[in-house]
């Protein structure tokens, strides 16, 4: 709730006042990306060690993500606080790596203190600052201006914009990166194994498909009374229909019962290949799970079928598998 005395309206001006600040500020930085940020990607790229971020109060925040980001886009790197570098953390640092400082003045004293340090273990400095000419500028290797404008505060004073502008630098220097190296869909899915997203990565048709005797399947000269017992043992919702060599020929589902019924049929009497649906839709084992998510969803159905290049069945999954593996 706004007090009486805030005009509500005014409120929100400033909320769109500080997005349209920013927004702002982080379109200025295209215009400022040159030989700088190239040099700055190669080092990333080409470092044999780690890529060592370092800032103080709400810059040393930005980098905390920067690091973060960088690791997990194939860059080892992690954050290193700079008052704590001068009491013994500066030993992380080797000549193989690479600083990345950042601090909007460019001169914050806890990283200025330490440049001396940092040049003599030779690790190469690239400093990410708002002002080229500051002293952290100077001495770097390679600097990247994040300059802005003016802050979003309405006093100009707390970092917003400016540590907006440095985040989406940081960003862009580790996609570059990232493009740079060739790195994949699969390779970040390494680094998140535990989530959700390694999950749609990594897993595959193969990993989640029913085989053996865990299959259903019934032959063409099974009767339909077969394959429902088939679709009851296994518990698939569905069976596949195979000729005398193993080769798919059809399937059957729950929702193809159901239309049955509907008929008013003896089921009793049925042979399964009267009734199962031909020319069933297949997918391969070595293709990613969510495009089975896709495919199902596309067709409307809750399971697909695998077979072999000679369409021999090989596997069976439903939609239960892709959810119970969060896929879905």
């Amino acid at each position: 709730m706004t007090s009486p005395e805030i005009n509500a309206a005014d409120i929100l001006d400033l909320g769109r006042r500080t997005l349209t600040i920013e927004a702002d500020a982080v379109r200025a930085l295209t215009d400022r990306l040159d030989t700088s940020f190239l040099r700055a990607v190669d080092a990333c790229l080409n470092c044999t060690g780690r890529v060592v971020v370092s800032g103080m109060g709400k810059s040393g925040h930005i980098g905390r993500k920067i690091s973060a980001t960088l690791a997990s886009t194939g860059t080892p790197a992690f954050f290193m606080h700079p008052a704590e570098a001068s009491h013994g953390d500066l030993g992380m640092i080797t000549a193989q790596d690479v600083v990345l400082a950042l601090s909007n003045s460019g001169e914050s004293s806890e990283l200025v203190s330490i440049l001396p340090l940092i040049k003599r273990k030779g690790a190469r400095l690239i400093a990410m600052t708002g002002n080229p000419q500051s002293t952290l500028a100077r001495e770097a290797d390679i600097h990247l201006d994040a300059g802005v404008a003016q802050e979003a505060c309405p006093h100009n004073l707390a970092p917003t914009a400016s540590t907006t502008a440095a985040l989406a630098l940081g960003d862009a220097l580790a996609v570059a990166t990232l493009f740079a190296r060739g790195f994949t869909a699969e390779d970040f899915a390494r680094s998140h194994p535990g989530g959700s997203l390694g999950r749609r990565l990594l897993v595959h048709v193969r990993d989640l498909m029913h085989t053996g005797e865990a299959l259903p399947v019934v032959t063409e000269t099974d009767s339909l009374k077969e394959a429902l017992l088939e679709m009851t043992r296994k518990g698939l919702g569905m069976t596949a229909v195979v000729d005398a060599e193993g080769r798919l020929t059809g399937i059957f589902t729950d929702g193809d019962l159901r239309r049955l019924l509907d008929r008013d049929v003896d089921v009793r009497t049925l042979m399964i290949r009267e009734v199962m649906k031909r020319q069933p839709r297949t997918i391969a084992e070595d293709v990613l799970a969510v495009e089975a998510v896709r495919l199902m969803q596309e067709a409307k159905v809750n399971g697909l079928l695998t077979v072999d290049a000679q369409g021999r069945l090989t596997g069976a999954l439903n939609m239960h598998d892709l959810l119970r593996a969060g896929v879905v």
